[in-house]
């Protein structure tokens, strides 16, 4: 018992890190005793439905979600779903005390690679690798909800793509063409800010945004996979002189994102760019749906990021944004699994990149929207990690909040681009092992 309540108290610590980056409870484990084994009660007595309380930190995503449950629950008259979804600042800590206190959710949304291999190894989640159709899952995707014993314990729901979105009509006004280079996106934004026009309206108030803005703008200058590939085989690190550039990219950004950007909320950001005050807007492919619901009296288009060499093909950053577990102390493991089936299903794909406006990465998915369709042909071909949060979300505080609060430190002048390495690199020494 002690070895659990360490181990869950590991958990804890880390997503509430994270919940700081990215979007309380006691550190204990649940006690065993008087509480009856996973799946005893998965068929209720009296011929009612069971429900299932399926926990999101999405409540936009409610109307969505509840034509999709309606389709499962046509298939499945026996079993009812409650989506219940929280604030996503809120999100980790009520997951953390239900997960504590062993009921009250039975499907939760999880929070994709370290996240997910921790609560995993925390025994808190049903493994899922007998679900029909998780077999047709790319092992890649599934590999943001595995264990450490290897085993798959989320269906992922979501991939992102991390882009360069901008508005056409002003690049056509001001006779601007998509850069290629960071050279060239240099121009363009000098060129906009000569036009009394914000060249990027980027937030860094929630510091998580400056490391997307980051995984986008310095992929090219670091090296892309092949970098990633050599530090994570331990060959290179984050001193790296082709990482400290991508820093130093970002720094020479600066005069191109809104006055007093460190103290503007995401939401002040998307406002300047839906009111064309703002020529580009740098988030992941999610904000599409936003788009569609702001109704922009503009056409949006995006690029993917740079290249090190102009006719070169630019890499997409991609990654698996969350996944469906199952808790291991639910009730209704038989009906739970039942669902995961369904998320697992092409049905649940199509579906969901339909009204959620999202790629899914359920083989044999297409994508309607169009520029889906887009980020999804030139992921299947040049995709590349958003690499401080697919492998470096662990430490106390985690990595990705080390980098994440230095450059936020870099724009108030405390630090410089090599400082900032450098605190990544320490960050990163005291945990990572490198792969074999």
């Amino acid at each position: 018992m002690k070895k659990s309540k360490l181990l869950f108290g590991t958990t804890l610590l880390l997503m509430t890190s994270i919940l700081a980056t990215a979007c309380g409870g006691s550190a204990t484990t649940p006690s065993q005793s008087g509480k009856k084994p996973a799946g005893e009660a998965s068929v209720k007595q009296g011929g009612d439905p069971v429900k299932l309380t399926m926990y999101s930190w999405r409540p936009e995503d409610k109307a969505g979600y509840e034509a999709l449950i309606g389709e499962f629950q046509k298939q499945n008259p026996d079993i009812k779903v409650e989506f219940k979804p929280f604030k996503s600042t809120e999100y980790n800590t009520i997951l953390n005390n239900t997960l504590v206190s062993g009921s009250g959710v039975d499907i939760l949304q999880l929070r994709p690679y370290d996240v997910a291999t921790t609560l995993a190894d925390g025994k808190y989640l049903t493994a899922l690798d007998k679900v029909k159709g998780v077999d047709q899952i790319p092992d890649s995707y599934l590999a943001a909800a595995k264990g450490s014993d290897n085993k798959v314990y989320g269906i992922p729901f979501m991939l992102n793509n991390a882009v360069i979105f901008y508005n056409k009509k002003m690049f056509d006004e001001q006779g601007l063409k998509t850069p290629e280079t960071f050279e060239e996106f240099l121009a363009v934004c000098e060129k906009l800010k000569s036009k009394n026009i914000v060249p990027i309206a980027q937030s860094g108030k929630a510091a998580y945004l400056l490391s997307m803005t980051h995984s986008v703008i310095g992929e090219s200058a670091y090296g892309g996979n092949a970098f990633v590939d050599s530090l994570l085989k331990g060959k290179s690190n984050f001193k790296d002189p082709g990482f400290v550039e991508s820093i130093s990219r970002m720094k020479k950004l600066e005069p191109y994102f809104p006055k007093d950007f460190i103290a503007i909320d995401d939401k002040d950001a998307q406002t300047l760019f839906y009111n064309g005050q703002a020529a580009m807007y740098i988030n992941g492919s999610h904000r599409l749906e936003t788009f569609e619901a702001n109704k922009l009296d503009f056409p949006v288009d995006f690029f993917t990021g740079f290249v090190a060499k102009k006719g070169d093909q630019p890499n997409i950053v991609t990654w698996v944004d969350g996944s469906y577990a199952v808790a291991k102390d639910s009730k209704y493991q038989e009906q739970s699994l039942k669902f995961m089936e369904f998320i697992a299903s092409k049905t649940f794909g199509q579906m969901f990149s339909e009204k959620l406006t999202r790629v899914s990465p359920i083989t044999g998915v297409e994508p309607t929207h169009p520029l889906l369709k887009k980020m999804a042909s030139i992921s299947s071909k040049n995709s590349t990690p958003y690499l401080i949060l697919t492998n470096f979300n662990l430490g106390t505080p985690p990595t990705k909040v080390t980098f994440e609060d230095s450059l936020q430190g870099m724009y108030l002048g405390r630090l410089t681009p090599e400082q900032v390495a450098e605190a990544v690199q320490t960050s990163s020494g005291k945990w990572f092992k490198a792969q074999p």
